[in-house]
């Protein structure tokens, strides 16, 4: 059984890591296709169909790109279509969210001190609920509403600002975040799937077959596009979140959360502006050192779980088969004596340190119950617990503690 757990840790790493190259691949392209529409100028010398073209240079090559509404004399047989890199990506995401939320989600997903849910439960929300956001998004995409896209856009604000507060309510911080990144991601890969390619593929039709495609296709996709293009930089920042406890960890996280996209939408503005005119709206970049202020000083309201709350809190059936395993005292003895000054809700370690590493607080019987598959991880088969530079009396014999403590509950659990 424990091997399992050293198994599942690298299988995470793996999917994380493919997550993050495919994630960048998509960001990437979608960055660089906006940019270079944008960036298309028209003249008077351009082929007949053509709206727009631009020079670039790159690897020691010069590039002609010339767009065009309708089909050129010629159309290429080899047609490289951009879909994969978004696919991938929330494939890679799905896996990751199912290994560590929903295999782990006893101890990341479900907060007992927000609502008292069974993890089936949990697992329906957290995969329900980007389903159920799709079809709402798509309705209102496919209503009058797409001919007021500021309008639209501000609805959809409004639907993600829910959404934040919603998934506070029942998950833990960090999920809450991680899963309103995940239902973004799930609109916009969702948008290429089954609007922007479907779409494109019927205009790349007409054109091959030299028929005039009809305006609405490409309309719905410019709709959707711009809807991803927005979107991209929150999404980024989410998936970043459970790394930082200032993010997910405070009461108003689901408020922090949707200012974020209020971030987005002004970076992408400048940016967008600049490809088209040249020139960018620097006003942008002080509203969004205004937002960033705002966000930080929300931060640093109080921490949801208070000792207090922690310690009358019952023990879940999984923490309490950790608690009730032969070794648990001496390991909690290690623990408190070599973690818990930095893993506390309120940190003694340093002036300096405010709040526990990735909010982790390792203090009550609880606490160490509920982390004990990182613990065993971090500070009994590994040395990256505690950090090198602590003054710690961690020895070899406390992290063999830890990792008997940790086997003989695994195999309790068997």
């Amino acid at each position: 059984m424990y091997d399992l757990a050293i198994l599942w840790d690298w299988i995470a790493f793996a999917v994380r890591w493919l997550h993050v190259i495919t994630a960048m691949a998509w960001i990437g392209a979608s960055f660089y296709f906006i940019a270079l529409d944008l960036m298309l100028k028209p003249n008077d010398a351009l082929p007949e169909g053509a709206s727009g073209e631009e020079w670039e240079v790159h690897g020691g090559g010069f590039y002609h790109t010339t767009k065009y509404m309708v089909a050129p004399a010629r159309l290429p047989e080899h047609l490289t279509w951009h879909k994969w890199q978004s696919y991938s990506t929330w494939l890679s995401g799905a896996a990751l969210l199912m290994i560590m939320y929903w295999v782990g989600g006893e101890i990341y997903l479900l907060d007992p001190t927000k609502v008292d849910l069974a993890l089936w439960q949990g697992i329906v929300l957290s995969g329900g609920s980007l389903a159920i956001g799709w079809l709402i998004y798509d309705q209102m995409c496919k209503s009058k509403l797409a001919d007021n896209p500021t309008l639209l856009m501000l609805l959809l604000f409004v639907v993600l600002v829910a959404m934040s507060w919603g998934y506070n309510q029942v998950f833990t911080g960090r999920a809450a975040l991680l899963h309103l990144g995940a239902f973004t991601a799930t609109i916009m890969t969702a948008n290429v799937f089954f609007q922007i390619m479907p779409n494109q593929r019927i205009v790349v039709a007409d054109l091959k077959a030299g028929r005039t495609p009809h305006a609405k296709y490409g309309k719905i996709a410019k709709v959707r596009s711009t809807h991803n293009n927005y979107l991209t930089l929150p999404v980024v920042f989410l998936m970043l979140s459970n790394h930082y406890p200032l993010a997910f960890g405070t009461a108003y996280a689901w408020i922090i959360a949707s200012l974020i996209f209020l971030t987005g939408v002004t970076i992408r503005h400048y940016f967008n502006t600049m490809h088209k005119t040249g020139r960018g709206p620097h006003w942008t970049w002080g509203v969004t050192v205004l937002l960033m202020l705002l966000i930080a000083w929300l931060s640093v309201a109080p921490m949801q779980d208070r000792l207090e709350e922690a310690e009358a809190r019952a023990l879940t059936p999984l923490e309490e088969t950790f608690a009730a395993a032969d070794g648990f005292e001496a390991a909690y003895d290690v623990v408190l004596g070599n973690c818990s000054m930095c893993h506390a809700r309120d940190p003694f370690y340093s002036e300096t340190m405010h709040w526990a590493p990735k909010g982790v607080h390792l203090e009550t019987v609880s606490d160490v119950a509920r982390h004990a598959e990182a613990i065993y991880l971090q500070a009994g088969l590994s040395h990256a617990m505690p950090p090198p530079g602590a003054i710690s009396t961690m020895t070899e014999e406390n992290r063999l503690a830890l990792v008997a403590w940790y086997r003989n509950a695994t195999r309790r659990g068997d």
